[in-house]
């Protein structure tokens, strides 16, 4: 994958927020076995909305959040879990492309605003893991179906729309303040 892709994936996503990314760190760390495997899995960093129904649960809602919260956990959490691809909003920052360049990760922003057109790309709930933490914490195990659309804004090639948007920003502040 490469920025710029646009991509609808079908397979299996996990999400993952703050607590989840503590916790599975802590849980590895200890050498400790998931009870789940996320080598080259994707995941997502959203906090569902899910229904409990007579027949497992049903997603309602799952935007994205924003990934820079986990900014601090990402390297660890990648290095432990050799996870292929984040799936979230925002961006990263730019000292995980060496990160992702070493373990051949991807980064893919979901769109903003569309939490409940996600949630119909989800074709059945597999599993919740540490749901201790919470509905949005804990970790969901989600057969997703044309999943998307998830442009790749960051990948292991050292590139980023992030890096590049930031830098044209630069020299248009830069080439504004020389005209004053």
């Amino acid at each position: 994958m490469k920025v710029g892709d646009i991509i609808y994936y079908s397979g299996t996503i996990y999400t993952a927020r703050d607590k989840a990314h503590m916790k599975i760190i802590e849980l590895l760390k200890r050498g400790e076995e998931l009870p789940f495997n996320l080598e080259n899995s994707i995941i997502y960093h959203a906090g569902p909305i899910m229904k409990k129904t007579e027949n497992g649960w049903k997603c309602i809602s799952i935007g994205p959040t924003t990934s820079a919260r986990m900014n601090s956990l990402e390297e660890e959490f990648i290095k432990l879990t050799k996870i292929s691809a984040i799936v979230g909003k925002g961006g990263m920052k730019e000292e995980l492309l060496k990160t992702f360049h070493e373990y051949k990760v991807s980064y893919l922003s979901a769109p903003g605003g569309c939490a409940a057109l996600l949630a119909k790309s989800i074709k059945r709930v597999k599993n919740v893991y540490f749901l201790e933490l919470g509905m949005p914490e804990a970790v969901w195990e989600l057969e997703v179906e044309n999943f998307g659309p998830l442009v790749v804004t960051m990948d292991s090639n050292f590139n980023s729309i992030y890096k590049e948007v930031n830098e044209r920003a630069r020299e248009k502040l830069k080439s504004l303040v020389d005209q004053i």
